[in-house]
């Protein structure tokens, strides 16, 4: 099993859990893993991760207090923002530990990155101070960013860190190196989550303030924008340059994210209709996508049918979904939440559920060109694609 480098380690999942009676470290270990396992496909798979060093040794701490056993849970990633986010949220559906059903919830996803800038920073200017000469207008800039950032502050019970937020409009981004990087470049009126779960302080503070919600260019971002908007008062929704993240962003490009926001309503008006961001929201200068594949819908033979029903027992307790093709070999198995960001590379002939197809499953669907969708129950009849119970 490969391990993880010290160094490597870009984010620690942070996870809290309650449960009845007593249980050990190799319980919740071996819930992490076997609970988790086909949620998010062969890549995501949690034991997978950990042999590839991706993710770390699982550190849990345990206390038996009154017959209830209290823990904690920190699962330290080397892989990218949107999937420690995902990882974060799987490991949210463990129902049971040992013999004790429980719940398990995740505090905070840690950006440790956050510290080594910090330390970089301030050696940086130590060693600037020991050279002689240099670029007079070099050392302004830096003594200038210096000073910006030296007017970070922390807001709120929770301690987020934060610039000048006496003004109406106040800037939501995700994590401390996010308004580093704002205050860097100029702009102060910001403030973070500290990581993907929503602060009861960002909350309060949106009923008093005009809330401008900043996010990642990526599916972590999509995500963000759904639970923020889902629990507090958000007025505009910027997003980040396709595949970026606010960290890095450059004053220019901080600028032009903001400049072309858009309300709550036409982010998810535009949602609806598309079943993604479209480029006119992103950059209005690159031309329209189509709306929806628009294939002839087939409907699918009862030895078809009976074909797709046979692997819905595999479905039970995943919340996942099975695509075939046309010859009815599978495509792809994949979380039901991952749908509407699926964009396959062959014709979806079938797609089966075993759950409830609401709206959004409908909506990703229909962006897909599926044909023939199977579920228990349809919230929603009217659509051109054929709709078979399971």
């Amino acid at each position: 099993m490969a391990k993880i480098a010290p160094s490597s380690i870009k984010y620690i999942i942070h996870c809290t859990f309650n449960a009845e009676g007593a249980i050990e470290k190799p319980d919740v270990i071996g819930a992490i893993f076997g609970q988790t396992e086909g949620l998010l496909g062969e890549d995501m798979e949690m034991r997978e991760l950990q042999k590839q060093g991706k993710i770390g040794r699982i550190d849990v701490n345990l206390t038996l207090e009154d017959g209830t056993t209290k823990g904690e849970i920190e699962i330290p990633s080397a892989i990218d923002k949107s999937e420690t986010s995902l990882i974060a949220a799987a490991i949210e559906t463990i129902e049971k530990i040992g013999p004790s059903e429980t719940k398990v919830v995740v505090e905070r996803i840690e950006d440790v990155r956050g510290s080594k800038r910090d330390y970089i920073l301030e050696r940086a200017k130590q060693l600037m101070g020991t050279m002689s000469g240099g670029d007079v207008r070099d050392m302004g800039r830096e003594i200038g960013e210096a000073s910006r950032l030296t007017s970070m502050k922390t807001y709120g019970t929770e301690n987020l860190p934060c610039g000048d937020l006496s003004g109406n409009e106040v800037i939501v981004v995700e994590g401390r190196a996010d308004v580093v990087n704002m205050l860097r470049q100029g702009v102060k009126n910001v403030i973070c989550m500290n990581g993907v779960k929503l602060p009861e302080t960002i909350k309060e503070l949106s009923k008093e303030k005009e809330v401008t919600l900043f996010v990642d260019g990526d599916r972590g971002g999509k995500l963000i924008i759904k639970n923020v908007t889902d629990n507090a008062r958000v007025a505009w929704i910027a997003i980040a340059p396709e595949g970026k993240e606010v960290e890095e962003l450059t004053s220019k490009e901080i600028l032009q994210s903001l400049r072309k926001k858009v309300s709550v309503k036409e982010y998810f008006e535009t949602e609806d209709k598309y079943g993604k961001r479209e480029s006119r929201v992103r950059t209005r200068e690159e031309p329209e996508q189509e709306e929806k594949k628009t294939v002839k819908k087939q409907k699918m033979t009862s030895e078809e049918e009976e074909i797709a029903k046979k692997y819905l027992d595999e479905l039970i307790g995943t919340k996942a979904a099975i695509l075939f093709n046309k010859k009815m070999e599978v495509i792809k198995k994949m979380p039901l939440n991952r749908l509407g960001y699926f964009r396959p590379e062959e014709e979806v002939y079938v797609l089966a559920i075993n759950d409830t197809a609401i709206p959004g499953i409908i909506r990703a669907a229909e962006s897909m060109g599926v044909q023939n969708l199977i579920a228990k129950n349809f919230t929603v009849t009217d659509t051109e694609i054929n709709l078979v119970s399971a």
